[in-house]
């Protein structure tokens, strides 16, 4: 049976300016990694030093949303990690398939083409071997197989068809895989990397044999559940998480799989509590937000940098930006490929609609009327600042209407009690920036609010710009594994409107204009949806 022990890394106050929350880099000033390239450009483990050469606080200036506490590789005058020593600690989290943990059983949608693109030119992607209609085709060890059928999945998605062939063949290849939200990717990384474990003799069990990288702590926690529910059956399987949070002494990192963000990761290696010499495979989960922000990106790089040269590179993300894409193939060099185009990459039951507000305090008052139709189920608000999702909170919470907010201000220990009242249920509305936006999947959550769009950090540009990237990881919080749920957006003056059409545009798209001066109307339209079968977390499709 698996265990797990949890890696902890000392936080820090990281304050930077709300803006960084809501922002991504703009590609125009993309300057990061055209010139990178590992194989060719390092291959001396022992002149390599992270921390002589990086300062978190000198170079890092997080505009993707994410926060210093999620990814902030603390100076080396701070306390050291430490290695929490309970083998039967649970991390309650986990992503879509495992029922039992409140995440979302795999009900993938059938109107989207997955293109592959073979490293090999000369490879046929029509060939059998590289589609898997069913798990019994893998030929998995039976422990896998049952680890699989733990969590709901009776069939491969079409990501999985296309991908597990590809991810398991030997000798392994690196791999740059892109899908919808929701389609079952953490599954197929996942369980690659369990096929590839040994964990026979004692010393291998610990001994990390594979890394996965997230951008926050809380994707952290929640793929660390998947690997715990599809390995459940494993004998000697011990998963590590290695995310900021008060330390203590540290201790030597002693488990098989080890998930954690950039920065404490990195800081572990530097202190020799990680040892790399043996893994084999290192993924990068929303791998694109992960290698376009300068100060993620760098991380990533120096991680890399200090593993070994002939692992395994799995980069997974439901966009790839053709900026970020051409960097990704550096990243992971000669990687087969999936692909979806941009238009196909939004999801078919999500109701994506907007509303006009007077002005920005109006979008309030508007809120506040939702609040009946937000408790249906469960519901994200994502807020441009830190500071507008601690006052709305603080203004609801007052007003008797009960919800939570997280940040990436609030320290890691609350952050984690936060997540876990919504997952179970306890919490139904949850207020927060960009640092949810991406991965997260709680299989109640039938409606999404975008209080503020969400819009790319550009100071040169005249007029304010999309994140079409970032829309679409927000609302793909609903709608998933083939759900239905409900997008709503909120716009307040016309840069806001302007910025949402960009955004219909891009998906190619229809995002639908409801009035509010009819609220009936308004509710009708919305419990249509949040009320439809399919929007339940009991839902199971055929």
């Amino acid at each position: 049976m698996s265990s797990e022990q949890t890696i902890t890394h000392p936080s820090e106050d990281g304050a930077q300016a709300d803006y960084s929350e809501q922002t991504t880099t703009n590609p125009d000033e993309y300057h990061a990694h055209d010139e990178y390239n590992a194989h060719d450009e390092y291959n001396a483990h022992n002149e390599y030093n992270a921390h002589d050469e990086y300062n978190a606080h000198d170079e890092y200036n997080a505009h993707d949303g994410y926060d210093a506490h999620d990814e902030y590789n603390a100076p080396a005058d701070q306390p050291e990690p430490v290695l929490d020593q309970n083998p039967d600690a649970m991390i309650p989290q986990t992503d879509g398939a495992p029922v039992a943990l409140n995440g979302s059983d795999l009900q993938d949608q059938e109107d989207y083409e997955v293109e592959v693109k073979l490293s090999d030119l000369q490879a046929d992607p029509n060939n059998p071997l590289y589609s898997a209609k069913t798990f019994e085709e893998l030929e998995l060890h039976p422990d896998l197989v049952k680890g699989i059928l733990a969590m709901n999945f009776n069939k491969p998605s079409k990501i999985q068809e296309k991908a597990l062939p590809l991810l398991l063949q030997d000798p392994p290849s690196n791999m740059i895989g892109q899908s919808q939200s929701g389609t079952g990717k953490t599954a197929a990384f996942v369980l690659n990397i369990l096929s590839r474990l040994d964990l026979v003799e004692e010393q291998q069990r610990i001994t990390p044999q594979a890394l996965v990288l997230a951008p926050s702590r809380e994707l952290a926690r929640q793929i660390v559940g998947v690997i715990q529910v599809m390995g459940s059956f494993l004998d000697g399987l011990i998963v590590g998480t290695a995310v900021p949070t008060e330390a203590e002494r540290p201790s030597r990192l002693e488990c098989s799989v080890v998930v954690g963000t950039p920065g404490t990761v990195m800081d572990m290696i530097k202190r020799r509590i990680f040892p790399v010499s043996s893994l084999k495979i290192l993924v990068l989960d929303e791998a694109d937000n992960m290698l376009d922000q300068q100060g993620l990106g760098d991380q990533c790089i120096r991680v890399k940098l200090m593993l070994p040269r002939t692992l395994q590179v799995v980069l997974f993300s439901a966009t790839f930006p053709e900026h970020v894409r051409e960097y990704a193939s550096k990243f992971a060099p000669e990687a087969n490929q999936i692909i979806l185009r941009h238009e196909e990459l939004t999801v078919e039951g999500i109701k994506q609609l907007y509303l006009d507000c007077e002005d920005d305090y109006d979008k309030y008052g508007v809120l506040v009327r939702f609040y009946g139709l937000l408790t249906i189920g469960s519901s994200i608000i994502f807020v441009k600042t830190r500071s507008s999702a601690t006052e709305i909170e603080l203004r609801m919470t007052a007003e008797g209407h009960s919800c939570v907010s997280l940040t990436g201000g609030i320290e890691g220990a609350m952050r984690d009690e936060i997540i876990d009242k919504f997952r179970s249920g306890e919490a139904k509305v949850l207020i927060t920036t960009n640092v949810l936006a991406r991965g997260i999947d709680v299989s109640t959550v039938s409606m999404v609010i975008n209080y503020d769009i969400p819009e790319l950090h550009n100071p040169e540009s005249p007029t304010r710009q999309a994140d079409c990237q970032t829309y679409l990881h927000r609302i793909g919080r609903t709608g998933r594994f083939g759900r239905v749920g409900v997008s709503i957006s909120f716009v307040a003056n016309r840069e806001e409107w302007a910025m949402l059409m960009e955004i219909q545009e891009y998906f190619d798209t229809e995002i639908i204009r409801i009035d509010t001066r009819d609220w009936d109307e308004v509710e009708r339209i919305i419990k249509q949806t949040v009320k439809h079968p399919r929007s339940k977390a009991s839902f199971a499709g055929t």
